[in-house]
């Protein structure tokens, strides 16, 4: 039932006319929750193995910011290209390397790391299918009238959602997960990468946005290491970061209505859980009735809204 409601709330989004912008409700900055939000047990159970705490990967992750300013200054170019607060990429740096994964101590690690992976061979597959061959089926068929990369690609989890999750089709069974997890994740699933823990399906979509401001070239699904190389080298890292925080807040703007560009702890939140417009039009939905309801953060989010003098300063 969920993932129906989510699929029917995606074809929505991608559909629904555009908000005028004289008729945004404007987010106020803070935490709507009193309390910060339970945290998952994953990530409890992450940090417990890691023989750490999440005051300490809090800790780690600004100090490894305050500690250098070159990568301060990127995050402010790359805000500006994306016409973004850096406050909100800082905000998803920080969430990331607190409850997802434990920081290294210097931005050369991150480098290091994406140059291991540049010379492995894999592709983006699934039982033998590679991913462009798996959108060639018709079911696929009604995505092409789409040429932007975030629409086309949302259509096609879209698709995934109502039609091969879970199912078994045209012969072969597939698993009851998330796109990103089945197709886009070849050596484990849940697998993120870098300073933004982006996953390949994310950078994919944002691709056209990043290649119109940053100038970076287009991803190709077909070359998955070249995909790996963008989302895991720190540089190109931050653009696909801002171009994810940039259409959340787009979304929200075209789809409910709400302007979140004020409040780091809800772009901290949909950086987090994704699938920003079929949440915004989630939120459409509630308030189409005369509604008040405004986006809530998350334990993630709630922690950026909480330490934010803090994390300001680093700015």
């Amino acid at each position: 039932m969920k993932r129906s409601l989510l699929a029917v709330l995606m074809v929505f989004a991608l559909s629904v006319p555009e908000v005028q912008a004289g008729s945004l409700t404007t987010v106020p900055p803070g935490n709507r929750n009193a309390e910060q939000p339970k945290i998952p047990g994953a990530s409890v159970r992450r940090t417990r193995e890691g023989r750490t705490t999440f005051d300490d990967k809090f800790d780690k992750i600004r100090d490894l910011l305050a500690g250098d300013r070159s990568l301060i200054s990127k995050i402010k170019q790359t805000a500006r290209q994306y016409d973004i607060d850096p406050i909100h990429i800082v905000g998803a740096i920080v969430g990331e390397h607190t409850y997802n994964v434990d920081a290294y101590d210097r931005l050369q690690s991150y480098y290091v790391k994406a140059a291991a992976y540049a010379g492995d061979n894999f592709r983006f597959s699934y039982k033998g299918e590679s991913i462009t061959q798996f959108v060639t089926r018709p079911q696929f068929e009604k995505c092409e009238r789409f040429s932007d990369s975030y629409k086309l690609w949302s259509c096609r989890e879209n698709v995934w959602e109502q039609t091969f999750r879970g199912e078994k089709v045209d012969g072969v069974s597939y698993p009851n997960d998330r796109f990103s997890a089945v197709f886009f994740q070849p050596f484990y699933a849940g697998q993120t990468f870098g300073l933004g823990q982006l996953n390949p399906l994310t950078a994919l979509m944002q691709s056209d946005l990043v290649a119109s401001r940053s100038g970076y070239a287009k991803l190709d699904p077909a070359d998955a290491q070249g995909v790996y190389k963008a989302i895991m080298d720190p540089d190109k890292s931050l653009a696909y970061m801002a171009a994810t925080i940039r259409r959340a807040i787009d979304d929200y703007a075209d789809i409910a209505g709400m302007d979140i560009s004020r409040n780091p702890g809800i772009t901290a939140t949909l950086y987090n859980v994704g699938n920003t417009a079929s949440r915004a039009a989630a939120l459409a939905a509630r308030n189409r009735g005369g509604g008040g309801s405004l986006p809530e953060e998350n334990y993630y989010g709630w922690l950026v809204n909480d330490k934010l003098d803090e994390l300001k300063s680093l700015l």
